[in-house]
């Protein structure tokens, strides 16, 4: 049984729609800039990929706006574009065989400190904050369930930056049970001053001020990664029940996928970002020579990105496949870059273009890898490998191919 994308709807800050996105990357426009949506005067960090012009009202109903997260917004969206991509309405299918699979890392942040602060004003005894911030996790997924009637498999995954691609993993398994459709992918948003201010301890985040030189993978002037919010939802299909309904675009496979976990540190052993990479190819029946390009997961953290580098080298050889990170124009966004990522790399599939990593000048030493840089490089893309690591050891890989 084969898993296909048919639909993808995309989120992101510079980029509303699929077609607006790439049209974005592949000229090299990014959305990283000054965060509007607090006063940031005083914070080490100020930039962020932010989705300036997105208005929830066009996408959200008016009950529903106050009691939701933007987290939630954002998929709302991405799952209505997702749908009308695919031209398809989930009623023609069997109500339990269509299902919905989100990743999330930050939990409506944004939302559950406008409740907090609800709560300080009015006392201990109103717990709504308490309550809100534990249920977040599955209150987008189930919303996405009632209102698109998604009533078979639902699930939510928990790897931060990892969670949009084990999401896609975990939608093609659903498949294989005997589901013939599952919207999966992730979206984000953690611009709250509490949501910035609980990942400056981590000391990952880039503090400068300047957009194009803040956020820089495997560059030697690398300092960090800028956070985004934005994402994407995928419409994943039955090959056979896709092609049955006449799917208007198949944009590809979801060939093979593997996760794997980082060792304690001090164990002596090796980071799992390698293993997964040759998992998903072993999953795809696929050998490292097929592979057109890898999107890479990106760091911006010097240390990291060498791990990234070095794993990439051992599995295709030193600068022996183009790597792209077309996120130096969003931010890293969580849960939603993988998603984010693998939409890219479909819509490579299917132009034969490669978006470029912008603003990186220079490699870092240990970093031999052929990074796509200046700008959009025309190739045949028939398989393409995408990476995604999450904070605490998590990793991804998830193979994508032409139909």
């Amino acid at each position: 049984m084969s898993a296909v994308v048919t639909g993808l709807g995309v989120v992101a800050p510079n980029g509303m729609g699929a077609e607006q996105y790439w049209s974005a990357v592949c000229d090299g426009k990014s959305g990283i800039d000054r965060i509007r949506r607090f006063d940031c005067t005083g914070y080490p960090v100020t930039l962020a990929g932010e989705l300036a012009s997105f208005d929830a009202a066009e996408h959200v109903p008016g009950r529903l706006r106050p009691e939701t997260s933007m987290m939630s917004h954002i998929a709302f969206a991405a799952a209505e574009l997702a749908l009308a991509d695919a031209r398809l309405d989930p009623a023609d299918l069997p109500e339990y065989e269509r299902g919905v699979i989100t990743a999330n890392a930050t939990g409506g942040v944004e939302f559950g400190q406008r409740e907090l602060q609800n709560l300080w004003s009015q006392g201990p005894s109103h717990v709504s904050a308490y309550m809100s911030i534990a249920w977040f996790f599955a209150a987008t997924t189930g919303q996405l369930s009632i209102r698109h009637k998604l009533r078979g498999h639902c699930g939510v995954v928990l790897s931060e930056q990892a969670g949009g691609l084990d999401a896609l993993g975990q939608a093609r398994r659903a498949l294989r049970a005997d589901h013939r459709m599952i919207m999966a992918g992730g979206t984000e948003s953690a611009l709250s001053p509490a949501g910035v201010v609980a990942q400056i301890p981590t000391r990952n985040l880039s503090t400068r001020a300047e957009p194009s030189r803040a956020y820089l993978p495997f560059d030697a002037d690398a300092n960090g990664y800028v956070g985004g919010e934005g994402g994407a939802l995928l419409v994943v299909e039955d090959a056979d029940s896709a092609r049955e309904r006449g799917a208007p675009t198949i944009y590809g496979e979801i060939a093979g996928y593997a996760a794997t976990f980082d060792p304690r540190p001090g164990t002596g052993r090796p980071p799992g970002l390698q293993r997964a990479m040759r998992q998903a190819l072993a999953d795809a029946q696929a050998d490292p020579r097929d592979v057109d390009v890898v999107f890479a997961d990106a760091y911006g953290v010097p240390e990291l990105d060498l791990v990234e580098a070095e794993a990439i080298s051992a599995v295709f050889g030193p600068y022996g496949v183009p790597v792209t990170a077309p996120k130096t124009m969003t931010g890293r966004i969580y849960a939603g870059a993988g998603a984010l990522d693998v939409a890219a790399a479909l819509l490579s599939i299917r132009d034969g273009l490669i978006p470029p990593t912008v603003n990186v000048t220079r490699l870092a030493a240990g970093c031999s890898i052929d990074l796509v840089r200046e700008g959009p490089r025309p190739s045949q893309v028939r398989t393409a490998l995408v990476l995604a690591r999450g904070h605490g050891g998590f990793n991804s890989a998830l193979v994508v191919r032409a139909a």
